[in-house]
């Protein structure tokens, strides 16, 4: 049974009413500022040619008389103004103040959105430093005061000349050209990065000496092992480098997990005249360690300054950098004699199968090493595939998967020491930034030490799946927390699911930002099953709605809608709204099905097959990877699946069809498989609970919606009470209220009635069963709020009164 739809409204017939009046006020505010504006500018702009006329205006006693005329271009009374704001006060500060008018003028035609206590602060600051150094400026050059009083205004001289006194000439000189540049950094933060990179160029910039081509052998042939050869192209590129000036940094104490590594995809394949020949022996197998360069990071502020917030909440910021750890001291690197020890390794137990190998390249990501091996003429890649058991015994490490590259083939290895990948190393990438997507998600960094992202509006769905403790929860976190350093609370929603009533618990303050819930939700954070399958039926019924939207607005999904209803192309008073995307997170899906089963599988399954269109997106996680929890119906809908570390290779298969799930090290090592990509292995991003709680205080900390998203109503019709068992003479207390307010507001709607009267979600249902039993409202009508029959408080008085006389 549904109760919601439209509201309807009241149309006031006689007098204005408050919206009229406070429209009104607000266009005479900006008529009056924008007079005050440009009225300000030109009787200041004019005292400048006519002070020495206006002068005898000072003292003469008939000054509002007809005789006595004012030579400034605005009167007595804009010489008035003018002489005030300039001689009295601020001098040519004063030229500063109209644009705070103007700011007041722009809020009031809402032209754009305007920070006015921000903007006053910065005028009155500027007027207060220009009037200071205005005076001080003009002393120099200028024996004869400015307009008679100077140009820093009666204010000016007298804070100048105290400076002066105190700090002398000179000295008072450069405290005013610091004070004008902490003025510029405060308008614009773009003054302090540019000089910040000024000063960090010239301390940075550094010559590098030639160093001869004879010098770097005997370098390079100190260091080599006994009998190496030294290659005579590499001292070349070398001496090219050193020659042609450039600089290389010094290698980093620490592995960092963000070095843009070329894609291993992307390689092109040997040609014939450019494979080395095969060795004689296994110890000849050279190891080729393949560098990655550094990403771009931006600053805190710039990552700041480039986020569009909706203006539904203007003063919103998202979550700062600050807040969150990048774990330098658990970032190790790979030593040499540990990849060379894997070398070895992989081409004994090759060459025991007579499989020779002519080259090994290694590419280090934070957890695993990917090496790549160049296998000679004629040796099949099935060869390498069937000993994946046999290298990885012979290794002796855990986590060894054997790929097909495009030239090669690949045995990833685990490192001894794994690194952490930092949660704010992936945000605060130009990678990030650059990306275009609706709900992007950083989820760590891939073997070949990329970082990884993909798009939760184009899997459509994801399912998420692992052993416990592998990693599951914090991939989770890493999905929302992705998404609340993104998005707008206008722009998204979340419907957070969490059974075991602890995983999700930390959100539960983000009910006024960001939370959709059932108009008689009690908890922001969803733990009864029973309020959870309503939930997603709710949602259902929200899905209907929302294609009934897009239907009458002739688009075919979400982002055409929305950006037709920016666009003001979409009349409101037709039902149409902006529609944020809704992201359900579901936890411990299989404990929701063996306590509901088919009650919750088949909204579920509603959801993932109609929802993508208008915007509601599901990601489910379960601990169990069986059959019976992964059913066939879920498996078809849910194409983008992230397998963390299972038990067995039945586990891997059942999530995403393939072993190597159970190959996986832990800890949040994990496959991902979405559609048009290749299975890849990626490192899961770490964000602690302590980071999490820093990032939902900042955002409850600001001012939210006046109440939570409200989903569709949705009451079960095995709950529902039929009208004809309803007995109006044993009607609610609070029957003849609610009456009143429905036909005040003409609208028949439950959660109306929950809110304006504080009352639970079951008594309010109640009351409009007996509404609609009394004849003041209509039946139900889908998703759409009841009619209301009676338009007026006369009719309203006569059935109440009848009704009392039962």
């Amino acid at each position: 049974m549904v109760k919601s739809g439209k509201k309807k409204v009241v149309k006031q017939k006689d007098g204005i009413g408050s919206e009229d009046a406070v429209r009104v006020a607000r266009v005479a505010a900006g008529i009056f500022f924008l007079f005050l504006t440009f009225y300000t500018l030109y009787s200041l702009s004019s005292l400048f040619f006519t002070w020495n006329e206006d002068q005898s205006l000072s003292f003469n006693p008939s000054f509002a008389s007809n005789d006595v005329s004012a030579a400034n271009g605005g009167g007595k009374v804009g010489w008035r103004w003018s002489d005030f704001l300039f001689s009295k006060v601020f001098g040519v500060g004063a030229f500063i103040l109209p644009v705070f008018f103007g700011a007041v003028s722009i809020v009031c035609f809402r032209i754009r959105k305007v920070n006015l206590l921000r903007v006053f602060f910065i005028t009155l600051f500027g007027a207060v430093i220009f009037s200071v150094v205005g005076d001080y400026v003009f002393a120099l050059f200028s024996d004869e005061p400015l307009l008679g009083v100077g140009a820093g205004g009666s204010y000016g001289h007298y804070a100048n000349d105290f400076v002066c006194q105190m700090l002398g000439v000179s000295g008072a000189g450069l405290s005013y050209l610091l004070v004008v540049f902490l003025y510029a950094c405060l308008i614009s933060p773009k003054v302090a990065k540019a000089f910040d990179d000024l000063i960090y160029g010239v301390s940075h910039r550094e010559k590098k000496e030639k160093v001869p081509a004879d010098q770097i052998l005997e370098n390079l042939a100190a260091e080599a092992e006994p009998g190496a050869e030294v290659d005579s192209g590499m001292v070349a590129d070398l001496e090219a480098g050193v020659e042609g000036g450039e600089s290389e940094e010094e290698p980093d104490e620490y592995y960092t997990p963000l070095e843009a590594a070329e894609p291993v995809e992307h390689l092109e394949p040997l040609k014939a005249e450019e494979r080395p020949k095969a060795p004689d022996s296994p110890e000849d197998v050279q190891l080729t360690i393949e560098e990655g360069s550094t990403v771009d990071t931006l600053s805190d502020d710039q990552w700041r300054n480039l986020y569009d917030p909706r203006l539904d909440l203007p003063s919103f910021q998202t979550p700062p950098m600050s807040i969150l750890y990048d774990y330098q001291d658990k970032i190790y690197t790979v030593s040499r004699e540990e990849l060379e020890r894997n070398k070895q390794r992989i081409v004994n137990a090759l060459d025991s199968y007579k499989i020779k190998v002519i080259g090994i390249s290694a590419k280090m990501g934070p957890t695993v090493t990917l090496y790549k091996i160049h296998l000679a003429d004629g040796v099949k890649v099935a060869q390498v595939r069937n000993l994946e058991e046999d290298i990885a015994i012979s290794l002796g490490a855990k986590g060894v998967r054997v790929v097909t590259l495009l030239d090669s083939v690949g045995i990833e290895v685990a490192n001894e020491r794994p690194s952490v990948v930092a949660f704010k190393a992936i945000l605060n990438t130009q990678q990030f930034h650059d990306l275009k997507m609706e709900l992007p998600l950083a989820l760590g960094v891939t073997v070949t030490n990329e970082p990884f992202f993909i798009d939760l509006a184009k899997m459509p769905h994801l399912l998420v799946a692992g052993a416990t403790g592998m990693g599951k929860s914090v991939g989770l976190n890493v999905i929302l927390s992705s998404l609340l350093f993104t998005k707008h609370p206008a722009e998204m929603k979340l419907v957070l699911v969490d059974p075991k009533k602890v995983e999700l618990s930390l959100y539960e303050k983000l009910d006024k930002h960001y939370l959709a819930m059932l108009p008689d939700g009690d908890e922001a954070i969803i733990t009864d099953t029973k309020k959870v399958v309503n939930t997603l039926k709710s949602l259902c019924i929200e899905m209907e709605d929302r294609y009934a939207l897009l239907k009458s607005a002739g688009v075919r999904q979400i982002k055409e809608y929305n950006e037709k209803f920016l666009q003001r192309r979409l009349n409101p008073n037709k039902g149409h709204k902006f529609l944020p995307y809704i992201v359900v997170a579901i936890d411990e899906f299989a404990d929701l099905l063996m306590t509901a089963g088919r009650e919750i599988e088949e909204p579920i399954a509603r959801l993932a097959q109609k929802a993508r269109a208008i915007g509601i997106h599901l990601v489910i996680a379960t601990q169990r990877p069986t059959t019976n929890i992964i059913t066939g119906t879920i498996k078809a809908n849910f194409n983008s699946r992230i397998a963390f570390k299972v038990s067995s290779s039945v586990d891997s298969k059942v999530i995403i069809d393939s072993v190597g799930a159970n190959r996986l090290i832990g800890r949040g090592d994990m496959l991902v498989s979405y559609p048009g990509a290749e299975l890849t292995r990626v490192q899961c991003a770490l964000i602690d609970t302590p980071e999490i709680e820093a990032m939902v205080k900042f955002i409850s900390d600001q001012k939210g919606y006046d109440s939570v998203f409200p989903l569709p109503e949705y009451v079960d019709e095995n709950e529902a009470e039929a009208n004809d068992t309803i007995d109006l003479r044993r009607r609610d207390q609070l029957f003849d209220e609610c009456a009143k307010i429905v036909v005040q507001f003409q609208q028949g709607s439950t959660s109306m009635i929950q809110r304006k009267l504080g009352i639970g979600y079951a008594r309010a249902g109640r009351i409009m069963d007996q509404l609609e039993a009394a004849g003041i409202v209509g039946p139900q009508e889908g998703s759409k709020a009841r009619n209301v029959l009676v338009t007026d408080f006369d009719s309203l008085d006569r059935i109440l009164a009848s009704m009392n006389q039962m």
